[in-house]
């Protein structure tokens, strides 16, 4: 009858052993999911995205990325738009490109973080798109086609900006929204804002930029809060008689 008893006692203490592991297994499971549902998710758009032609731009959040699909079709005048747009302007002093805005699609969509990585490595830009600007047309950087913005420098509209093989965009200052001041210019494709020469905190030129143009102040959407974001870098490029919109690297991948 004792070893009976004994026997019972083992396998109850066994049982309870299991039992108390798979709780502590159940509890650490739970605060693993804790820390995970911790992770900040944008629930509104940020302030900024007010400022971009409606028209044009479609910007809505997905989880925690932002989603910009635009029709690319500036706000603003030009001569690309050809003679038949209303919003065609005469630059006679402009060299041509063979293409106008509406003789292909400008469309595109591109997809941002919420929350720029400004922890990793720097990333030099590429050709081609690397931002949307708030007129809902694209920021290219300072390059044409692997070489020097000089050699296309003709060829670039009052607001910086013309027409490659691709779509109408901008390499210079665009001063059809940001001249000269502290206007937002657009997003980058790391996430992070551009703003115009000067900086809205301190109503002129910031002096503390990196090497990519930016830095963490609040802006005039920032509801006084400082957050990290580029400046069109307050120096004359080159020959072309105007200022890059944004050279890089990028700072928030």
């Amino acid at each position: 009858m004792k070893n009976k008893l004994e026997k019972v006692s083992v396998v109850l203490s066994l049982l309870l052993f299991a039992i108390m592991g798979f709780v502590a297994c159940s509890n650490d499971s739970t605060e693993d999911e804790v820390i995970e549902d911790d992770d900040p998710v944008a629930t509104v758009l940020h302030a900024a995205f007010s400022a971009f032609n409606a028209d044009a731009t479609t910007i809505f959040l997905d989880g925690s990325n932002v989603v910009i699909e635009t029709t690319g079709l500036p706000d603003h005048e030009t001569v690309y738009w050809g003679e038949d747009n209303d919003l065609y302007r005469a630059e006679p002093d402009v060299n041509l490109t063979p293409t106008r805005i509406p003789d292909r699609n400008q469309g595109a969509t591109i997809t941002v973080d919420t929350s720029p990585d400004l922890t990793g490595s720097t990333v030099a830009t590429e050709l081609g798109i690397i931002g949307i600007a708030v007129s809902g047309s694209y920021i290219f950087n300072d390059q044409e086609g692997n070489g020097p913005l000089d050699q296309a420098a003709g060829s670039l509209d009052w607001t910086g900006a013309h027409i490659g093989p691709s779509v109408y965009h901008y390499h210079l200052e665009p001063k059809a929204f940001t001249d000269d001041d502290d206007e937002l210019a657009g997003i980058l494709l790391d996430g992070v804002f551009l703003y115009g020469r000067k900086c809205n905190s301190i109503g002129t030129y910031p002096t503390d930029l990196d090497a990519s143009g930016g830095h963490t102040t609040a802006t005039q959407y920032t509801d006084g809060d400082a957050e990290y974001h580029y400046h069109i870098i307050n120096e004359l490029y080159s020959t072309t008689g105007s200022y890059i919109a944004f050279a890089g690297p990028f700072q928030g991948y």
